[in-house]
């Protein structure tokens, strides 16, 4: 039963990456980079839940920041710059820089640093935990990102607009 719920825990972790995949993946960005963003966003979501286990609670007693309003101005700025991006005459792939990597799995990871303040409570064996988070997730990418750029040729400029559109709400949710 224990194991069930670690993986129910991990699906619904991974969602919100699977869901910006979707939408980051209409930029038809390189195969190679679609690899590296789901193995950074797998390693985001073994090492942050892990962190929230063990400094978690201690940091959050002396920062009085809301994780949402990190995750809002990070997806934000990122759909800000898709809607931006679709309007340039460029047609070539869009490579993202290495910051834009880890600034995305930090955003869609963030929720599983608060998930590993209880980690012990969902599974004693946390590193089996935060081992199957970390493949649940990567794999969600992973297939977003493969899924939207697909949408993208299907669609074309209009889905990079859609995605900016999508993931600036998603944002937004974080901070209603």
């Amino acid at each position: 039963m224990e194991l069930l719920l670690v993986f129910l825990v991990a699906v619904s972790l991974s969602m919100d990456a699977f869901s910006l995949s979707l939408a980051y993946g209409t930029l038809g960005i390189p195969k190679k980079q679609i690899y590296l963003l789901a193995i950074i966003v797998g390693i985001f979501h073994f090492f942050m839940p892990l962190i929230g286990l063990f400094v978690g609670t201690s940091i959050l007693n002396f920062i009085k920041i809301n994780p949402d309003i990190i995750v809002f101005i990070v997806l934000f700025a990122i759909g800000l710059e898709m809607l931006i991006e679709s309007f340039s005459d460029k047609e070539e792939l869009k490579v993202m820089k290495t910051i834009e990597l880890f600034l995305f799995a930090f955003a869609v990871s963030i929720d599983s640093f608060s998930v590993g303040l209880t980690l012990t409570n969902i599974n004693p064996n946390y590193i089996l935990s935060v081992s199957i988070f970390a493949c649940m997730s990567a794999l969600f990418t992973f297939l977003g990102l493969v899924l939207g750029k697909k949408i993208a040729k299907l669609v074309g400029k209009i889905s990079t607009i859609i995605g900016g559109v999508v993931l600036m709400i998603i944002g937004l949710f974080f901070v209603i």
